[in-house]
């Protein structure tokens, strides 16, 4: 017998996200999104980070990797209208293209994370603590998890976990390091931003990791 890949009324309990909640994130992950334009330290967004738009020509490699991550805002909204207006799960073509932007904004966040590591980044040892524990730890620890799940955790379940694990990550560590008080006195409208957005984000990844598993297709069925 073929199995049904619609999600029926009488299925809902079963949806990754409930509607409110979905709702509740959706307007989140707008905000979120909305900071991509704002200065988040010395004037620059995260637009203009990634762009190489940094004060005295100072943009390389580094500024590109940690802008890179705050554009999975506008994957993450269209997943939340997606699951609030559709019963399918988002096709193939587009499961994969989110994998390779979560891939890829997780690697270039390991990479940021380097000079870290190599404790050449010029923090404090608590702030490199930080960054490693908040920033490869958040990224080992979901990408463990799924991994050890992936037959049976829901498809879109693990899409949501993959893109905040990759947001959350890089975030983390931008708060961290430009928190610093030198850089106070500055315009960083996108930095309080995060700040107060991270934590409802980091809520929701949380109960995605924690719920009991559920729903049609599992994470091996969207490759």
């Amino acid at each position: 017998m073929a199995t049904n890949t619609k999600i029926a009324p009488k299925t809902t309990g079963k949806l990754p996200v409930p509607r409110v909640v979905n709702l509740l994130m959706l307007f989140i992950w707008i905000a979120a999104a909305v900071g991509i334009i704002l200065p988040f330290a010395l004037g620059t967004s995260p637009l203009d980070a990634l762009l190489l738009k940094v004060p005295n020509n100072e943009g390389n490699w580094w500024h590109a990797l940690v802008g890179l991550p705050f554009f999975l805002t506008l994957p993450m909204i269209g997943l939340h209208l997606y699951v609030l207006n559709s019963s399918r799960m988002p096709t193939l073509l587009v499961r994969r293209i989110l994998w390779i932007a979560i891939t890829f904004s997780a690697m270039g966040t390991l990479l940021v994370e380097t000079p870290f590591l190599l404790h050449r980044a010029g923090t404090s040892e608590l702030q490199r603590m930080e960054v490693i524990f908040l920033g490869i730890g958040i990224i080992l620890g979901n990408g463990f998890f799924l991994f050890i799940n992936r037959k049976k955790i829901h498809g879109v379940r693990a899409l949501f976990i993959g893109i905040t694990a990759a947001y959350l990550a890089n975030a983390f560590l931008c708060l961290i390091v430009y928190g610093e008080a030198k850089f106070q006195d500055q315009s960083r409208s996108g930095w309080y931003l995060t700040l107060v957005i991270v934590m409802p984000i980091l809520v929701e990844m949380i109960w995605h990791l924690f719920r009991k598993p559920g729903g049609q297709k599992s994470i091996s069925q969207v490759f």
